[in-house]
């Protein structure tokens, strides 16, 4: 089988492996987390539980409704036209919402790290909540005019089918700007906070880590056992895992973006175009985005480890039974 052949045929296999693993997988993240007993601050858990229920959204509306049903259920409900059109209104707030509580998590993490002064305020449950709601209603809103870029495909019986971009998409001004702004908040403007903010986090971990050894030395304290760098650096571990992540995973896209705006390539002519080839790849590594989070906790938070563990025995001994 030719590259391109695998590519195109690739999305049959990938896209249900996706949402097999990325819905049991962002589900089991929402319980262990809303149980409380990670070990995490009430504040940072709502960040991850909201990070969470977010990617669980992007796996429903993007890869179930909208991927795999075009792919094996064509001809159902949800292809009418105006069904069509809200699932891609809500599947772009939700990857919106996902991105940018990312970003708050991480800008929550620098504050915590670096501005001590502002730390007790800002890093508390309360802002925590009204900043996710804030983000999510935003992501919404935002999101809205996607709803009259597609339409209909074919009419059968008065009923519209199908979503297609509209021809004045790619020619009108408006359209222009409403894309470039878009891609820009999303994400390349998450791009550009998560790496200033992780610099800078970096860079004041690195001067309090030089200054505190500097002071427990000179005060006759233990070199090797600090237990405020001790959890300091598992903090960082968790927060450069996640951006880190979504970085890596978010480039392609990013790529694809910047390729069809400068060439004016908008549509591919089959399977063999590498424009199509980009494209899928770009969409498949930006799902999969959905669904590291949970590996990441499980990875660097040995309280989450032990909490999946226990989930994992209980129901082996309810299927037992």
């Amino acid at each position: 089988m030719h590259r391109q052949q695998l590519v195109h045929r690739l999305d049959l296999i990938y896209y249900p492996i996706l949402a097999v693993v990325g819905v049991p997988v962002n589900a089991v993240a929402l319980v262990i987390l809303s149980r409380g007993r990670c070990g995490l601050s009430q504040c940072i858990t709502n960040y991850l539980l909201a990070m969470a229920g977010a990617d669980l959204l992007v796996v429903i509306f993007d890869v179930v409704l909208y991927r795999i049903s075009y792919i094996f259920f064509r001809g159902s409900f949800l292809d009418v036209t105006p069904v069509c059109r809200i699932i891609i209104v809500l599947l772009n707030a939700a990857t919106d919402s996902s991105v940018w509580l990312t970003v708050t998590f991480t800008f929550d993490r620098y504050v915590a790290v670096c501005c001590q002064k502002l730390k007790a305020k800002y890093c508390s449950r309360q802002t925590s909540a009204k900043v996710i709601a804030s983000v999510c209603v935003i992501s919404l809103l935002k999101c809205i005019p996607w709803y009259f870029v597609f339409g209909p495909r074919y009419t059968v019986s008065s009923v519209p089918w199908d979503c297609v971009v509209k021809e004045g998409f790619f020619s009108s001004p408006g359209w222009a700007v409403f894309a470039w702004v878009h891609r820009a908040f999303t994400p390349f403007l998450p791009f550009a906070l998560i790496l200033i903010l992780n610099i800078l986090t970096v860079r004041h971990v690195l001067e309090a880590s030089r200054a505190r050894r500097s002071f427990r030395n000179h005060s006759g304290g233990e070199k090797d056992d600090d237990p405020e760098m001790r959890n300091r650096r598992k903090s960082m571990v968790l927060l450069f895992a996640i951006s880190g992540s979504f970085i890596l995973l978010w480039m392609f896209e990013i790529l694809y973006f910047i390729y069809v705006r400068i060439t004016g390539v908008y549509y591919y002519k089959g399977p063999h175009d590498p424009v199509f080839i980009l494209q899928q790849t770009s969409r498949m590594l930006q799902l999969l985005s959905c669904c590291t989070n949970t590996c990441i906790y499980a990875i660097t938070q040995t309280k989450f480890r032990e909490e999946l563990k226990n989930a994992i025995l209980y129901l082996v001994v309810r299927i037992k039974k």
